[in-house]
């Protein structure tokens, strides 16, 4: 993230796979990687923690900067394949690869785009609107309804296309990232904690990875 770098795992340990900081203008953030290897990375694209310290969560996500997300090839050259993003972040790969969602965290919507055999986006489209609720990392089930991790409340809910709320998950604290997993895939594992904002985070160790069974078990990538 703060470097700015995508790296990989090979037999040497990590290895930098691409730069990214000609086109992130702020911490790297979540990306998804699709079948042939390439990769999606979202970014910041402003100091987040110090504007909501000057300036209040409310007024960042009035007036904000904001970001790209780029495209990283196998072959580690990267290109901007979307901009004017607000805040791209958690993101999922439909099961038949068409489809890319992301969560804009400060638009406060989930935005789909047709993802073609190339790697480019198009048709940009508001996929659901999530009204008040602020979406950070998301993932996707058998039933094409996407669970979202709500960072400003203790909660991760299930979303239909288009809005509807089809079930809230109280968490206990804030609710950061979640993925669905386990033996049958209907495991859904939720990171929590009491704040994300650095120097409170690191006072004490007071993060969860909490879990629930639902009822559909999870789709595409991650």
């Amino acid at each position: 993230m703060v470097d700015r770098r995508l790296v990989r795992v090979d037999a040497d340990g990590l290895v930098t796979h691409a730069d990214l900081s000609d086109v992130a203008t702020f911490h790297c953030n979540d990306m998804v990687v699709d079948a042939t290897g390439r990769a999606f990375v979202g970014n910041f694209g402003f100091d987040l923690d110090d504007a909501i310290v000057n300036r209040g969560m409310v007024d960042v996500i009035a007036d904000h900067a904001t970001a790209c997300i780029a495209r990283v090839d196998p072959d580690g050259s990267v290109h901007v394949v979307a901009d004017g993003m607000h805040f791209p972040n958690g993101s999922v790969i439909t099961p038949d690869g068409s489809t890319l969602i992301v969560a804009e965290t400060l638009a406060l919507r989930l935005t789909a785009f047709d993802l073609a055999a190339d790697g480019s986006l198009s048709n940009r489209r508001v996929w659901a609107d999530l009204v008040t609720r602020v979406p950070d990392g998301i993932c996707l089930d058998v039933d094409g309804h996407v669970w979202v991790a709500n960072p400003t409340a203790p909660e991760c809910v299930l979303v239909a296309e288009g809005g509807e709320v089809l079930e809230v998950v109280d968490t206990g604290d804030p609710c950061f990232a979640c993925m669905l997993g386990g033996a049958d895939g209907r495991t859904l594992f939720m990171l929590t904690a009491p704040a994300s904002l650095a120097d409170v985070a690191a006072l004490a160790p007071k993060g969860h990875v909490r879990t629930t069974r639902v009822a559909s078990p999870g789709a595409g990538r991650p």
